[in-house]
């Protein structure tokens, strides 16, 4: 095996082995993941991380939006790999265009917060209404928690 490969492949088992772990959690919403969508969602977490230039280090954000959003009332095992994809995405995205000023657990809330309220589920609404007016506010400096409650 290639000497740079090892290490690579040794991550994503690792990868791997904790999107599997949140199983144990999340099929009591009906909610669990293959191995093969795991493998899935790990891979399309690299091919994320190399569009928006970002390192990481560590198990990731998608244990992170595992549990977040496994007892949304818009995801269902149906649309649970493609959801987790669009919103791992999106993360990203929106972890650049607020300039890195949040943390992963503030941008994680106000997405979910956002998709189960006035986005209803719906996340084209959420990345292309709510996050974008988000990341604005954060880059202009306004106060994070200044219109807490207002819609996007």
């Amino acid at each position: 095996m290639d000497d740079g490969k090892w290490l690579q492949t040794a991550n994503d088992g690792f990868q791997i082995a904790r999107v599997k772990e949140a199983n144990d959690y999340t099929k009591k919403f009906g909610l669990v993941l293959t191995d093969e969508e795991a493998s899935l969602l790990i891979g399309e977490r690299k091919d994320a991380l190399k569009e928006q230039e970002r390192v990481e280090f560590g198990e990731g954000i998608l244990p992170k939006l595992i549990f977040a959003f496994c007892d949304s009332p818009y995801i269902y095992q149906d649309n649970y790999v493609d959801s987790l994809g669009r919103l791992q995405d999106m993360f990203y995205l929106y972890k650049n265009e607020s300039l890195d000023e949040i943390t992963d657990d503030e941008l994680i809330e106000f997405m979910k917060n956002q998709f189960d309220g006035p986005c209803q589920g719906s996340l084209d609404h959420l990345e292309d209404t709510g996050l974008e007016a988000f990341a604005r506010r954060i880059r202009s400096g306004s106060d994070l928690y200044e219109e807490e409650d207002d819609e996007f």
